[in-house]
């Protein structure tokens, strides 16, 4: 060989090779000079048309790498029999379900043996479908871990379990945009949780995540549209922001800003799922995965003219790094709070801080907690235990209505608190069971307003010291109690002290002693 190649020009000249590309077209694309790339084809065991030998069939290699055969095949020669022509009523099957070339090709290489080249499966299928119109379509240019697009697409038929027929798939791919790396997942189901578990997983194939995600406007992702301020589902805004990376919606009716994924979709849906049927969805899925490593990552693409596999091998350390954790999921709605000051979510009750009756509140919830946020600004208001009874109640003490009856224990620590002898007699009372107890307590505590803490803690010490433990024996001996003197106080203006009239008395006493008569 007159240059030594690295590895990757290596593998690209080879995949031209195998893809049936002439000397001359290889060197233009890779700048590798021709006699280069002949040595290393040569080496590789793949055919080289002879110099002057335009029209003559080449030899098919023994045992052609990644199932690709040279370009040439008895198709080329004018009066040779086409090597397709023995699967020509496969082909037409194909064909009639709206498969391309490409796909046939790849169907008839994994199940039937075909050993010609995808060229000549080309050649024969555009003699029937006619040429071809070519559209041009604008190429955003991005860095690598820089950005992913996300879109939903139709897939395949698959059985449904529950109904026992064929039902039309939900095709969901992730594609990188520098690598042109996808990832591809079939569901049933679509939905806000949904729609985010299925972005975990493709995060988690690649083992990493990018700095945008480029979506479209659906509901799953968006509320409301708009360029420059989108209203985001708060589950996938949440999710989002977990993993660190930013939603970037497109324009209305404006699918070339992310024209790489919904090419992604459109080469899914015509060459591996088009016309088929699979019996249940993991199925499905195994045969999507196996294409996506059989055909997808080694293909050669057409813009960046490298292979997907290799491009993305170059853009997976700049790809950000996984949480630690993964994101807990939870359900999102809006809930109207009742004239109790509770909502209702999934048949049970939880309290809302007071002043928001007949309003509707943003409630989040999981199988752990259940959160209730502020109508205008978002904030946490209260975060309750998930009730897992239906029908019951959670209640947080600052919520509690002033008509709500205390609780027992409540109740006890008040009586505590009075004193000890009334918190003695009232745990006394509240040991006999029934209802009744926690009114008879209700009872020795209404009386501290009326006499006092000090005179019905004395008469709760009687009641224990002779074994009385009821309500009644207090309430008799606090009316019959004999009631303390009461001292007479009069305070007036005009009213002087004793003190004062007795220095008065006294001191006009002194001054009349003088007059006395001397007979006396």
């Amino acid at each position: 060989m007159s240059n030594v190649l690295n590895e990757e020009k290596q593998k690209q000249v080879i995949a031209l090779g195998q893809l049936g590309w002439s000397l001359r077209k290889i060197e233009k694309a890779t700048g590798v000079r021709r006699e280069t790339a002949a040595g290393y084809l040569k080496a590789a065991g793949i055919g080289l048309r002879p110099p002057r030998g335009w029209g003559k069939r080449l030899p098919t290699p023994a045992n052609p790498a990644n199932g690709v055969t040279t370009g040439s095949d008895a198709d080329s020669s004018p009066t040779a029999t086409s090597c397709c022509e023995p699967f020509r009523s496969l082909i037409e099957d194909e064909r009639a379900r709206g498969r391309n070339a490409m796909g046939i090709w790849q169907h008839m290489v994994d199940r039937h043996g075909f050993t010609g080249s995808y060229q000549s499966v080309k050649r024969f299928v555009r003699k029937r479908n006619g040429p071809a119109v070519k559209v041009a379509h604008p190429v955003i240019e991005t860095a690598a871990g820089e950005e992913a697009q996300v879109d939903y697409g139709a897939g395949p038929l698959v059985r449904d379990p529950r109904t026992g027929k064929y039902r039309r798939t939900r095709l969901f791919v992730l594609t990188l945009g520098y690598s042109r790396k996808s990832v591809r997942l079939l569901t049933f189901q679509s939905s806000r949780r949904h729609w985010c578990e299925l972005h975990q997983i493709a995060f988690d194939r690649l083992g990493g995540v990018t700095r945008l995600v480029v979506l479209d406007n659906l509901k799953e992702g968006v509320l409301k549209s708009d360029i420059y301020d989108p209203e985001l589902n708060p589950l996938y805004r949440d999710f989002l922001k977990h993993y660190k990376t930013v939603a970037l919606p497109c324009r209305l009716n404006d699918p070339d800003r992310k024209g790489k994924v919904e090419s992604g979709i459109g080469h899914t849906q015509k060459t591996p799922v088009k016309g088929m049927k699979f019996d249940s969805l993991g199925e499905a899925q195994q045969d999507l995965d196996h294409w996506e490593a059989r055909w997808a990552d080694t293909r050669i693409h057409g813009t960046t003219k490298r292979q997907v596999a290799t491009m993305f091998a170059e853009e997976k350390p700049a790809l950000q790094p996984l949480p630690l954790e993964p994101f807990r999921f939870y359900e999102y709605g809006k809930r109207k709070v009742h004239l109790d000051g509770c909502v209702e979510v999934e048949a049970a009750y939880y309290s809302v801080p007071p002043g928001f009756i007949g309003q509707e509140a943003p409630v989040q919830w999981d199988g752990l907690y259940v959160r209730i946020l502020h109508p205008a600004t978002g904030q946490l208001l209260r975060e309750h235990l998930h009730q897992q009874q239906r029908g019951r109640h959670r209640i947080a003490p600052p919520d509690r209505s002033p008509k709500t009856p205390p609780g027992v224990l409540e109740l006890l620590a008040r009586a505590r608190r009075a004193g000890p002898n009334i918190g003695t007699l009232c745990e006394t009372i509240h040991a006999r069971p029934g209802p009744e107890a926690v009114r008879r307590i209700q009872g020795v505590l209404g009386f501290l307003k009326k006499y006092g803490a000090a005179r019905v803690d004395q008469a709760c010490a009687t009641a224990i010291d002779l074994e009385a433990y009821e309500y009644r024996f207090v309430r008799r001996y606090l009316e019959r109690q004999a009631t303390p003197p009461v001292s007479l106080k009069q305070v007036d203006p005009l009213i002087r002290q004793l003190n004062l009239y007795r220095d008065l008395i006294t001191e006009r006493t002194k001054t009349e002693e003088p007059f006395h008569h001397e007979s006396e």
